[in-house]
């Protein structure tokens, strides 16, 4: 409990220092520039760097991978490393995702793929399930990296 309350506190004094700095960065999607979707990509906040929630459709399209479940977590996670790459990380740095699945009966299914991406110290985690998720995807995957 105690090392919680202090990291909640640190987070929330990194966070106002680094607003405080000036050091808000916002990239903005970019993927598909003309779907003028209303959220960034990523958003950097001082040292950490907050990914937008990704599915498993083929870069540049509304297609979504093939597969099932398993197929759209491969390609999920293939676009999260890809962002992270972009913006200066790796899954090296992730240190929390969020999975949103459209039946939560496929958690077992998601999870041997997503732990290929992870095998040592894997990143704190939340799963849950959802009425629906954008484009009929089976899974949604979202992550805070840690900046180098």
């Amino acid at each position: 409990m105690k090392s919680t309350i202090v990291l909640l506190a640190w987070f929330g004094l990194a966070l106002s220092t680094s607003l405080a700095a000036g050091a808000l960065e916002v990239e903005h999607y970019s993927s598909a520039p003309d779907m003028e979707l209303p959220f960034s990509e990523a958003v950097r906040v001082g040292d950490m760097l907050y990914l937008s929630g990704k599915i498993g459709n083929i870069p540049g399209t509304s297609q979504l991978a093939e597969g099932g479940i398993s197929g759209e977590t491969r390609q999920a996670m293939e676009n999260i490393k890809a962002a992270l790459e972009k913006y200066g990380s790796s899954l090296d740095e992730v240190v929390k995702c969020t999975v949103f699945l459209a039946d939560i009966a496929e958690w077992a299914a998601m999870n041997e793929v997503y732990k290929t991406y992870f095998p040592v110290n894997p990143p704190a985690r939340s799963a849950l399930g959802s009425s629906g998720l954008a484009l009929g995807a089976r899974v949604e995957i979202e992550c805070l990296a840690a900046m180098r």
